[in-house]
């Protein structure tokens, strides 16, 4: 009963994270939000606890949030700028491990250099979910926000790997660099390639599902929703990454799953997944705030560990270990940069000034999230039996400072950098969806002549005159698309307008369509069944002229 009970005030905290961040007159990252809800719910006054088990987060809270990155992200832009993503993802981590394990060894020598290093691996993950978080969606530069996407889903893995390499270190006394980069490859590599394998062993399960149960989209996405679980469990149960192979999952879904499928299916799996992952994303950041009083609770104890220095020591500690993975991040972007810029000049290609901006929103977009909280949560209690782990403590408390630290430096230096960025007018996503849009128009067009060129024969001339009216309507609307996209001005401006007011009187149609629904719903005129089939139509008629017809003017309420 407890766990039913911790898990509802948990879903409550979430929801009411969101109700928070959107009444706030300060306009903060929906994360500090839930941080600050779980810190409060830890307090005396509410006496929340929840006993963490790292193992259980990475396996509950992780691998459905990596898939359904992977598969929403666009895997053209993924290719394309695989050279910065793995640049980020490997270097970066690995630049990262060395550079931070050597500084916290030096700013604090009560913690030895393979600890360190240790602390440094689980410092490396970056969280892009909690960078648009702070930003917003769409709103950094189109290639920069695939980047940082594309870094965010490959460097979860990469810094796990590098993380359980230099717990082991400590564990054991030694370490073996080709052994370890040996390992780090058939690790990787197993990984995504079971990953990938699952993710098409296990489409192919659910198209025979659907046809032996006439396309019921509830267990069809049921079944989708246990394919990162198990992606996840396979991998980890041979050796291999379980996170890359959650992603793999994701990514390849993308290609599996491409079919004509049906539509209920991808309508109600798209709904889930978004509510899944506002959930989850919430939960993780809840999580972390229920361990902050215990953490600080701790403090004491941990300067102790740290060389009894004052406990303010600490919390210096923690600003200094998050401006020098700052400054490393843009150190190794500068370099990279300077490097590719080297390599066009050889080729005598054109090279463009670096924009020292940009440099420093790649910066400050390196915030630190769910996979540091639950990579540093599981570091063993003990190296042997009756030796505890040197500094554990000390550990988990740094690197929840520095996830906390890297949120509020990026809630606060991202809004004030970012304008200073330069943005393209029209985004390649935006040249590519209007010129799709067109396409798409005009097909419709071509199969509405085809179908009525198919359907006019033996027909009587009452008939074929309803077919020609209804078909005229139809392609009416087409034809205004087709002109909404229209180079010239004047004719885009009068397709927009017209648009805007099909769109508005839709609207007020479907909203008096609802009302009437209720009205004859309360006054007993139709049962409840008949009601939520009726509105489930209005529903999906007012979800599709929302996602299809854009208003360029506010709509009606």
């Amino acid at each position: 009963m407890h766990i039913v009970f911790t898990v509802l005030v948990l879903l409550l905290a979430v929801a009411m994270s969101g109700v928070a961040s959107k009444m706030s007159p300060v306009r903060l990252p929906l994360p500090l939000f839930q941080i600050a809800i779980g810190a409060l719910l830890a307090a005396p006054a509410f006496g929340l606890k929840v006993s963490f088990d790292p193992e259980l987060f990475l396996l509950l809270f992780i691998p459905p949030l990596l898939f359904v990155d992977g598969w929403r992200i666009p895997k053209r832009q993924l290719y394309q700028l695989r050279g910065p993503i793995l640049a980020l993802a490997l270097g970066l981590v690995l630049f990262t491990v060395v550079g931070v394990g050597y500084f916290i060894h030096w700013l604090i020598p009560a913690i030895s250099l393979p600890v360190a290093f240790a602390l440094g691996a689980v410092l490396s993950p970056t969280d892009a979910v909690a960078v648009s978080a702070i930003v917003g969606k769409n709103r950094l530069p189109p290639k920069l926000q695939h980047v940082l996407e594309g870094e965010s889903l490959l460097n979860d893995a990469s810094g796990l790997v590098a993380f359980k390499f230099a717990i082991a270190a400590v564990l054991t006394g030694s370490f073996s660099l080709w052994e370890a980069s040996l390992s780090f490859v058939v690790i990787a590599v197993g990984g995504l390639a079971v990953g990938a394998a699952l993710a098409w062993l296990l489409s192919l399960g659910r198209k025979l599902v659907a046809q032996w149960t006439d396309d019921e989209p509830a267990i069809q996405v049921v079944l989708l929703m246990l394919t990162p679980f198990a992606a996840y469990l396979v991998a980890e149960h041979i050796g291999v990454s379980g996170i890359l192979s959650a992603v793999a999952a994701g990514i390849a879904m993308t290609y599996t799953d491409s079919g004509p499928g049906s539509s209920a299916m991808r309508l109600q799996s798209n709904s889930v997944w978004s509510m899944l992952e506002f959930v989850f994303n919430g939960m993780t950041f809840i999580l972390l705030g229920l361990q902050l009083p215990s953490v600080i609770g701790l403090a004491r104890a941990d300067a102790q560990q740290a060389g009894d220095v004052p406990v303010w020591h600490l919390f210096a500690y923690v600003a200094a270990i998050t401006l020098v993975l700052i400054l490393l991040r843009f150190l190794w972007v500068w370099l990279a940069y300077h490097l590719k810029s080297f390599k066009l000049l050889l080729q005598g290609s054109t090279v463009k000034p670096v924009n020292t901006w940009v440099l420093l929103v790649t910066s400050l977009s390196g915030v630190r999230g769910s996979i540091t909280m639950a990579g540093v949560l599981t570091v063993p209690l003990e190296i042997a039996a009756g030796t505890p782990f040197p500094g554990r403590d000390l550990l988990i408390f740094l690197a929840t400072g520095v996830i906390l630290c890297s949120l509020l430096l990026g809630s606060i230096l991202l809004p004030l950098v970012l304008p200073r960025v330069p943005s393209p007018v029209e985004s390649m996503r935006e040249r590519e969806e209007r010129a799709a849009r067109l396409r798409l128009a005009q097909a419709a067009l071509e199969g509405l002549e085809r179908a009525q060129n198919r359907m006019r024969d033996g027909l009587d001339d009452d008939a074929e005159a309803v077919l020609t009216e209804v078909s005229a309507g139809l392609a009416k609307i087409f034809r205004n698309r087709i002109d909404a996209e229209s180079d010239t001005r004047e004719v885009a401006a009068r397709a927009d307008l017209h648009r805007n007011f099909e769109r508005d009187l839709r609207m007020a149609a479907i909203y008096s369509q609802r009302a009437e629904l209720r009205r004859m719903r309360d006054s007993r005129e139709i049962d409840d069944d008949v009601y939520l089939s009726l509105l489930r139509d209005v529903d999906l008629a007012e979800s599709w002229l929302t996602g299809s017809l854009v208003s360029k003017r506010n709509p009606m309420h």
